[in-house]
């Protein structure tokens, strides 16, 4: 026995079958840009006080080799390109001219080779006094607590 669907009976549909036609309906840009608001987590303030609490003496690790060349040829492309002011451009072209070079790079990589070295040493003493317990007073009395 074959059931015939009436009229009547396509017009009620389920919630599953009516939350299918809605998923498959283009959403306009306002609904996703309230759907992905809405679906952030929300940042409490446990969460902000402990993002907060950043060891302000613990070393910053060092730019790599291609920072040091970026900021030299930023200098030489200024005076060469006077009339360029975007940084896209800069480093775009900065990108072509390191990925073109090959024996200029060695100086770069022992400049950051140099950094890195006393980045590690600068790290060793920090470990050293951290485990030592000179920094655990200055912890609470941190800059960056609000």
């Amino acid at each position: 026995m074959v059931k015939i669907a009436s009229a009547s009976a396509s017009a009620e549909t389920s919630p599953k079958t009516a939350h299918r036609k809605t998923a498959l309906r283009p959403k306009s840009s306002v609904a996703v840009k309230q759907n992905s608001a809405a679906k952030r987590p929300k940042t409490t303030a446990a969460a902000k006080k402990k993002a907060s609490k950043l060891d302000a003496n613990k070393p910053k690790k060092p730019p790599t080799a291609f920072f040091y060349f970026l900021e030299d040829f930023r200098k030489e492309f200024q005076e060469q390109n006077p009339d360029v002011k975007s940084m896209r451009e800069v480093g775009k072209a900065c990108g072509e001219k390191w990925k073109i070079m090959t024996y200029e790079k060695v100086q770069y990589y022992d400049v950051a080779t140099e950094k890195r070295a006393e980045f590690e040493k600068a790290m060793a003493c920090y470990h050293q006094k951290k485990e030592s317990g000179e920094y655990d007073e200055f912890d609470e009395d941190s800059d960056f607590d609000e």
